[in-house]
């Protein structure tokens, strides 16, 4: 088909239309080579989600590298190193919607080496579509990548039986795979696990159902994608409400206004609320919210908003809202499994900045409790030297309180960034665990797998 007779179909929306549409963040993993480039593309192609320009150029690309089909995995793979190698190097984000809701997706590397990258596109993701060739099966990178998904508290996992015309489609061969990762996955915390067999070449159960599977009763990809509850993702029990700045306007209209402005974290917030300001602890009550359109009559996650309080209270920047019967832990000590991101090692005694919701401090790494081998799912007491794309659980002290919740109850709340304090390169990202026992496996979970 040539691009001049492909009518793209890619909407131009309203912000108003945006708002009404559920937005979806999903991220793509797998091995080197079991299409997840291909299959971003076939969706984008079979959704009509491509500008006439951009197919225009990649059927030049194609026809440039003497390919007889349209390489749709180019659309994804666009650091000249990734096309000449055929690999996903780069975090590639792609935008698209349907009328039934908006998509960003994160097309990560497979590469062990560019686990930095994997962490750094599945760290906002609602859903993560881990992809399996057919022909071989849960591998150690389908293990790998399900363990940072888990660790990430992506909620819904989608395994995408890939390459399904390459095993003639076999009902048999399918089934086996799933008791594969059935099994493997028992011993991970992911609550939604769907699985489907397709073919992104040909676009077998991508965007429509495949005549050549009539044993599969399940939906498509893009059904599933449009159709997934996100609603409960968020942490709608805990309340918090990280303080981002202080408005004050002093002018005639808003002269004595005071605002706190802000993104809420977790829970609902209403005017008549009684909080309390962390880390001081002082009491008080909201007043008023407001939003871009006016006072609003209730806050909840992830909106951003401005809120002001019934008393003049000392609270600034990097400050927290709790309600006064659920407040985060008021901590200077905490436990995390950080990603390493820099070429330099992690200094285990070394110091750095940390960037935790709104709040800015300085740390130093007190332990390094252990590093996780990431083939093999195992921790490492003896060799605890953390280098680029390593996983480890370190104890840091930092220089004021931090108001944390566990990663896997708020994920905005429980994250932080390490910051190199001389080069100002961000060095890693880190999951909160909780102040607890270092003894004490995560969560406990992982235990099938040395405990982590």
């Amino acid at each position: 088909m040539s691009a001049s007779s492909y009518t793209t179909s890619a909407p131009v929306h309203t912000d108003e239309h945006y708002l009404a549409m559920d937005l979806l963040r999903f991220t793509t993993a797998g091995s080197v080579d079991d299409g997840k480039s291909t299959l971003i593309g076939r969706l984008l192609y079979d959704s009509k989600a491509i500008f006439e320009d951009t197919l225009e150029n990649l059927e030049r690309v194609t026809e440039q590298r003497g390919e007889e089909n349209l390489n749709l995995a180019l659309l994804t793979d666009g650091l000249r190193a990734e096309r000449e190698q055929g690999i996903t190097i780069d975090v590639a984000y792609r935008y698209f919607a349907t009328p039934r809701r908006k998509f960003i997706i994160a097309d990560t590397p497979g590469h062990i080496q560019y686990t930095r990258n994997m962490v750094t596109g599945a760290s906002t993701a609602n859903l993560a579509i881990i992809l399996i060739d057919a022909r071989k099966g849960v591998i150690e990178q389908t293990c790998r990548h399900s363990f940072i998904a888990s660790l990430l508290g992506i909620p819904h996992v989608v395994v995408a039986v890939n390459k399904m015309d390459l095993v003639d489609f076999s009902e048999a061969r399918f089934n086996e795979i799933v008791a594969q990762y059935s099994e493997f996955a028992s011993r991970l915390s992911i609550p939604d696990i769907k699985f489907i067999p397709i073919s992104a070449l040909h676009g077998d159960n991508v965007v429509e159902k495949s005549a050549r599977t009539p044993w599969y009763q399940g939906g498509a990809l893009l059904y599933t994608l449009e159709t997934v509850y996100i609603g409960s993702d968020l942490n709608h029990v805990d309340p918090r409400f990280s303080v981002q700045t202080v408005i004050r306007p002093n002018n005639d209209a808003h002269h004595d206004f005071r605002g706190f402005a802000g993104r809420v974290a977790g829970g609902v917030f209403k005017p008549g609320d009684e909080i309390v300001s962390l880390p001081s602890g002082l009491p008080a009550v909201i007043k008023s919210i407001h939003g871009p359109e006016g006072e609003l009559a209730e806050a909840f996650a992830p909106m951003s908003v401005v809120m002001t309080l019934d008393r003049e209270i000392d609270s600034s920047r990097g400050d927290l809202f709790a309600k006064a019967h659920n407040q985060p832990a008021v901590t200077q000590d905490v436990e995390a499994m950080v990603c390493w991101f820099a070429p330099a090692k992690l200094n285990p005694s070394g110091k750095y900045i940390v960037r935790h919701a709104t709040r800015e401090t300085k740390c130093a790494v007190k332990a390094v409790r252990y590093k996780v081998d990431i083939n093999t799912l195992r921790k490492q007491t003896e060799d605890v030297a953390i280098g680029m794309n390593d996983i480890g659980r370190v104890l840091l002290r930092t220089a004021v309180p931090l108001m944390t919740d566990p990663y896997k109850r708020n994920r905005t709340t429980g994250s932080f960034i390490l910051i190199d304090e001389f080069s100002n390169a961000t060095v890693g990202a880190g999951m909160i665990l909780w102040p607890e026992p270092a003894e004490r496996p995560v969560a406990g979970q992982f235990a099938d797998m040395g405990g982590l």
